[in-house]
Order: structure tokens, then C-alpha cells, then sequence
């Protein structure tokens, strides 16, 4: 089975595996060429670790009886995205609405603000320029099919 179909394949599974629970969803999977599988799991409200746990010793279970791997020659690593994962799916949006983000857009353009609202085809992020009397609010409408990468900013 090639790549795209291993990784299909384990589509299937990780839904079936999360069906149960409508908060979470399925972000990504990646297939090293070492059989390194990582699973990117995440939550309306976030997920547990122990419930990360739980979906990983299960789907490690079925891998292994199913033989998708023969000579058990794979790794299995379930996780949420962390900070550093830019942001995939609208859903991911949706659940950051109020946080800060910097948006890379597909020319390498910057920008960096206040997450307010996402729909089906834009985003508006809130950046604050300059100080005191001279700030200025600006919204910036992005629509998704200009976004390169999207990541959280963690503002202290």
C-alpha cells in the first residue's frame, strides 16, 4: 500500500476511533519513511492526554492486528497540534477566535493581530499599530485561499 493509501487508510481508522466524542476532530496525519505515524488529533475544548492515550493504544491495537505494518515495523505518536502547528481547518479557526495569530499570506507577507471571526471563506484579524494617541485599529478581511500558514502567538 503506498502513502497516500496508508494514510487514507488511517483516516478511516482515527474517525471511527473519535466518532464517539463530536468535540474532536482529525487534523493530520504524517508517514515518515521510517513508519513513523503521527496522528494530530484536537478538540472544540481542547483534548486530554488521557484521552490521547486511549485512541493510541486502541489504534496501535488495530494496527498490529491487522497487520497493516507485517513485521510490526512502525512507530504510532497521538497528539494535539501544539503551538507550533499552523493552524488546517476552519474548525481550528473557529476554536481560536480571540487569540493572536500571525498570518503568512501565499507571498510572504506578515500579519499579526487579534483572531475576531472566521467564515467559510475569510478570516478578520484586528492589528494594532502604533501607541497612545497615534494607535490605530485596522481589521484585515484574509480570505483562506491567501493564507500560506497560520499560527498562534502566545502574548505575555
Amino acid at each position: 500500500m503506498n502513502k497516500d493509501g496508508q494514510i487514507q487508510a488511517l483516516e478511516k481508522k482515527v474517525t471511527d476511533l473519535i466518532s464517539g466524542d463530536p468535540d474532536l476532530f482529525l487534523v493530520e496525519i504524517r508517514i515518515k519513511p521510517t513508519n513513523n505515524i503521527k496522528v494530530f488529533i484536537d478538540g472544540n475544548q481542547g483534548v486530554s492526554i488521557e484521552r490521547l492515550v486511549q485512541f493510541n493504544r486502541r489504534l496501535y491495537r488495530q494496527l498490529e492486528e491487522e497487520g497493516m505494518y507485517p513485521d510490526g515495523d512502525f512507530s504510532l505518536e497521538l497528539s494535539s497540534p501544539g503551538l507550533d502547528e499552523p493552524l488546517k481547518l476552519h474548525r481550528q479557526y473557529i476554536k481560536n477566535i480571540g487569540r493572536y495569530v500571525e498570518v503568512t499570506d501565499l507571498q510572504g507577507g506578515k500579519t499579526e493581530g487579534k483572531l475576531l471571526s472566521a467564515d467559510e471563506g475569510n478570516i478578520v484579524v484586528e492589528e494594532i499599530k502604533g501607541k497612545g494617541k497615534k494607535q490605530e485599529v485596522i481589521q484585515h478581511s484574509i480570505p483562506f485561499s491567501a493564507i500560506k500558514a497560520t499560527r498562534i502567538q502566545v502574548k505575555f
